[in-house]
């Protein structure tokens, strides 16, 4: 008699575990290529309600191997920036820029654009790496991913560019001293924020406020006033 499972449980169905060098038909197959609202210039590979992927549990995507995937949307606070960027451009141009906490690398993109000398896309999620080959593809720009917690490090960048970034306490009480030492040796440090909990109360300068139209399921509202921030 062959062996198999017990009679009357159904087989187990079959699970393939994405990695980043197989995630590219998944990322294709579950985001469309469109302009995020507030940046109509670029283009990105993105999740909305038509995607199955809007859909999915965090336990689905552990099932498949998938970290949350925060890369398939374009965030209030990395929509502003991004914004910013193109809208003043002598910010990066010629520049050597970090995108901090890329996602989708919609910022470094912005970056890229307006004219950086050369572009780090830092993300600690390796699927990023993925997904941000097929977006600077999409918008025929260059950047070089970083995969690494680049926290506490400095490899002589002279823009940083953070949106999104001080949702979490933990996070914020690495980036304040970390952002600080990078300013105090010359670096210019902006930030894309729309009222995260963790924003320093003190020692920035607002450089623009937008409005940015985003998705009510993950943001509980239509559009978040946004912030880009300069490190005082």
């Amino acid at each position: 008699m062959a062996r198999g499972l017990p009679h009357g449980r159904p087989h187990p169905r079959p699970v393939t575990v994405l990695t980043p060098n197989s995630a590219k038909k998944f990322i294709l197959d579950n985001t469309a290529l469109m302009a995020p609202p507030h940046v109509p210039e670029i283009l990105l590979h993105l999740a909305d309600e038509a995607h199955e992927l809007w859909l999915r549990t965090e336990d689905d995507l552990a099932e498949i191997g998938l970290p949350p995937p925060f890369w398939a949307f374009a965030w209030a606070g990395g929509q502003g920036l991004a914004r910013y960027i193109i809208d003043n451009p002598s910010t990066v141009r010629g520049k050597r820029v970090l995108d901090f906490a890329s996602g989708s690398g919609l910022v470094a993109i912005a970056a890229a654009k307006a004219g950086a000398a050369e572009v780090t896309a830092a993300d600690i999620d390796p699927f990023c790496t993925t997904v941000i080959a097929l977006n600077t593809k999409a918008n025929e720009v260059e950047a070089r991913f970083l995969g690494a917690n680049c926290i506490g490090t400095d490899a002589g960048w002279e823009v940083i560019l953070a949106g999104d970034v001080f949702y979490d306490k933990p996070l914020a009480d690495q980036l304040i001293p970390w952002f600080a030492a990078l300013k105090a040796r010359g670096a210019d440090i902006l930030v894309g924020d729309p009222g995260r909990s963790y924003l320093p109360k003190t020692g920035l300068e607002p450089l623009a406020v937008y409005e940015v139209p985003v998705t009510r399921a993950l943001e509980d509202a239509e559009v978040k006033r946004t912030t880009v921030w300069r490190l005082a």
